[in-house]
């Protein structure tokens, strides 16, 4: 039984007890009795649990987790303390700069954005070691758009920042008008740049000021 240890354990209880999902956690359970798959097991989750739903004021959604040692734990974009800072975060620290002004973190760990009320979300939540997207299309697609549609239906809006293709066919989960989605190329540099000037962190902050809600703390810290 997966335990978050917030609200989303009641929102996503019918969703862990799904076919689809007993299905994905079987292929999980041996994937990680038999091969390195990244993150660590008691990381899947992370995104979910730094975040409670009531809480997420964003969410980034990302592809899927990184591939190599010491960096992935369960946050989209985000790295271990001490890892090098990976190119498509490199370039994000780079547009929050250029936006805000703000001095992004010294390391590409994540987890202040999280408490701050992101919800660093990747597609597919688990990878084997050095192989991009080997866990596509196991189940886990089908769990991320049961997050992103619950968001949907909260009454309190959301920002939903899609970066390329992938994370932009998320999209097709939000249809209430009351919440703001944001679009750019993805971050990283084979984007050849077009990501540059999409200004999401400003976008976001004044879309939540406007409705009276709290500002994401993005950088300076």
């Amino acid at each position: 039984m997966v335990k978050l240890n917030n609200d989303w354990d009641e929102l996503l209880a019918e969703e862990f007890k799904k076919d689809y999902y007993l299905q994905l956690r079987a292929f999980l359970k041996e994937e990680y009795s038999t091969r390195q798959i990244y993150p660590e097991k008691h990381d899947i989750f992370n995104a979910l649990k730094f975040t409670p739903y009531e809480k997420v004021k964003a969410v980034i959604v990302g592809q899927d987790p990184y591939i190599n040692p010491g960096e992935a734990h369960g946050l989209a974009f985000s790295v271990m303390p001490g890892a090098k800072i990976p190119p498509s975060l490199a370039n994000i620290f780079k547009e929050l700069l250029a936006d805000t002004g703000k001095k992004p973190l010294a390391n590409g760990h994540l987890e202040h954005w999280a408490r701050e009320g992101v919800l660093l979300l990747n597609n597919v939540l688990t990878v084997r070691a050095g192989q991009s997207r080997s866990h596509a299309k196991k189940g886990w697609e089908q769990f991320t758009d049961a997050v992103l549609g619950i968001l949907d239906r909260r009454e309190k809006p959301v920002v939903f920042l899609l970066w390329g293709r992938d994370a932009q066919a998320k999209g097709r989960v939000i249809s209430d008008s009351r919440h703001l989605i944001l679009q750019a190329a993805h971050p990283s540099p084979l984007a050849g740049g077009r990501f540059f000037g999409c200004k999401h962190f400003s976008a976001t902050n004044e879309f939540l000021a406007a409705r009276g809600l709290d500002l994401i703390e993005w950088g300076d810290f």
